[in-house]
């Protein structure tokens, strides 16, 4: 018989088989490879992380509600709402991006 066939074994060699497995096991625990692949670099490009996009779409929003309340110029409050508007929709979009 080839070496790809299980053999025999006594209940001992099984026993320090399954030892050895969970030994293995604990010193490389599943999902270890996607954490070090991520703490090594990022996944994709810089640009679409989501940190700096949130912010900006929070500033869009806030901006978006002071032009709402400002009583001084009408172009102001004209835009107000579409700039909330895009800050909303911004905000939806890159809460999918990578962190």
């Amino acid at each position: 018989m080839t070496g790809s066939q299980p053999t025999k074994t006594t209940a001992g060699d099984g026993l320090e088989a399954a030892r050895a497995r969970i030994a293995h096991q604990r010193a490389h625990p599943p999902g270890r490879e996607r954490e070090e692949a991520a703490a090594a670099g990022p996944s994709g490009p810089r640009i679409f992380r989501r940190g700096p996009w949130e912010l900006l779409a929070t500033v869009l929003i806030g901006l978006g509600v002071v032009m709402l309340m400002q009583p001084f110029a009408l172009a102001l409050f004209t835009y107000s709402f579409v700039t909330i508007l895009t800050g909303t929709v911004m905000f939806i979009i890159v809460s999918h991006f990578p962190e």
